[in-house]
């Protein structure tokens, strides 16, 4: 299944990396792609077209359509500036994967704000920033698939990464939100939490490890998210060298106190209210 033949779709990000691999894929499968990247380097420094415009090269030479795309998701300009390229380009947007990030990796005690902030603002107001101005023509349309760009450093933590997991993490409770309130409108919300050799992860993880994590074996996944004919909403799926898992909140049985506790009451049950030999599905309790 990878049913996304004439749809119009943004890839933030596509510049390189897995967002290449993304839009590449999508255009030989018949998707007409937006090829958005601010073309700076790792750390968001610098600007330049040559990234997307090579992308774009690319896709035309193999036959495909794509438009390049140079716009900033940070703000909320740029983001509806990407929106209307791929509207203007080819007269509608039908999903979004919203996969533009940068990285200011420092410890806690040693992060500052600049860090904080910068990250955030790509990665978590990016992902807002761009499925909000797509949002309007989903629901117009009653069509829309987004795939976000989480991340295992927000799903389990990683050191040196407290702003990046934040983001990320975030961008899976908006997933949540949006598959609740899109399902009427057709619009289907997922993230995907990629491990793969880019130039993201080029020294985060030892070498003999990337070379078993090619972006390729991510991209076929990504496709299927964005399909015509994909129903799974509101899931998470952790993604890396052939291996594909779907991840979720659990919940145990939990203890129920029939009085407001004491202290010492608590304490009496934690192991009980700890214990997770037996688990269902979470759910939102007043939802």
């Amino acid at each position: 299944m990878a049913g996304v033949e004439g749809l119009s779709i943004v890839v933030t990000g596509a510049g390189g990396g897995l967002g290449r691999d993304y839009a590449l894929l999508l255009a030989e499968h018949g998707a007409k792609v937006v090829v958005n990247d601010l073309g700076g380097a790792r750390d968001g420094s610098g600007a330049g077209f040559e990234m997307a415009d090579a992308v774009v090269a690319e896709i035309k030479e193999a036959g495909g359509e794509a438009v390049a795309n140079y716009d900033n998701v940070a703000t909320t300009e740029g983001a509806q500036g990407i929106v209307r390229t791929a509207v203007e380009t080819f007269g509608s947007i039908h999903g979004v994967v919203n996969n533009a990030g940068i990285l200011r990796d420092a410890s806690f005690a040693k992060m500052t704000e600049a860090e904080w902030d910068a990250v955030i603002k790509v990665h978590l107001y990016g992902g807002y920033n761009v499925t909000r101005a797509a949002w309007p023509h989903f629901r117009e349309q009653g069509f829309g698939r987004i795939v976000m760009a989480a991340s295992t450093s927000g799903l389990f933590g990683n050191f040196g990464q407290s702003n990046y997991g934040t983001a990320k993490n975030g961008l899976v409770g908006l997933v949540n939100t949006l598959a609740l309130e899109g399902a009427r409108s057709n619009i289907r919300a997922n993230a995907v939490a990629p491990m793969a050799a880019t130039r993201m992860t080029e020294d985060v993880a030892p070498p003999e490890l990337l070379e078993k994590l090619r972006p390729e074996h991510v991209s076929p996944v990504v496709v299927n998210l964005l399909a015509e004919e994909q129903e799974s909403t509101g899931s998470v799926f952790v993604l890396g060298g052939g291996a594909v898992y779907r991840v979720a909140l659990f919940q145990n049985a939990g203890v129920v106190f029939p009085e407001v506790p004491t202290v010492a009451e608590v304490a009496e049950r934690w192991s009980e209210i700890t214990d997770l030999s037996e688990v269902t599905l979470g759910r939102n309790p007043v939802g």
